[in-house]
């Protein structure tokens, strides 16, 4: 059962991944076989590591060009909701819903996330 310390744990390595955009960085948060979802509909899918840190690396955000505040909504089981706000120094911010499945090992199998610009 995944727990807030879980969240908590995998929240700061995905900020510390965003932060460094190193690929071992970015690969550590996720299970070999991980699906990520750039929307829940008709956006981007990476199939399993390799392809999420690929995708992940073409559409980075350098460091020190973004801000992100986020808590956390709830847990059922092993799936996670997360809201978060992503300001940019020279792009619209954006109010973020992240659903992320952890496995026991604390590593992403899933991950949604709906990103919406402010206007």
């Amino acid at each position: 059962m995944t727990t807030e310390t879980d969240v908590t744990a995998w929240m700061e390595g995905y900020l510390a991944a965003w932060t460094t955009n190193d690929p071992d960085d970015i690969g550590a948060l996720f299970t070999d076989n991980a699906v990520y979802y750039t929307r829940p509909y008709g956006g981007a899918v990476f199939q399993g590591k390799d392809a999420i840190v690929a995708g992940w690396l073409e559409h980075l955000d350098e460091s020190g060009t973004w801000t992100f505040d986020w808590h956390l909504l709830g847990i059922a089981g092993d799936r996670v909701f997360v809201r978060g706000v992503t300001e940019y120094a020279d792009f619209p911010d954006y109010d973020n819903l992240w659903v992320i499945t952890l496995t026991d090992d604390g590593r992403a199998s899933e991950f949604t996330e709906w990103a919406v610009a402010r206007e």
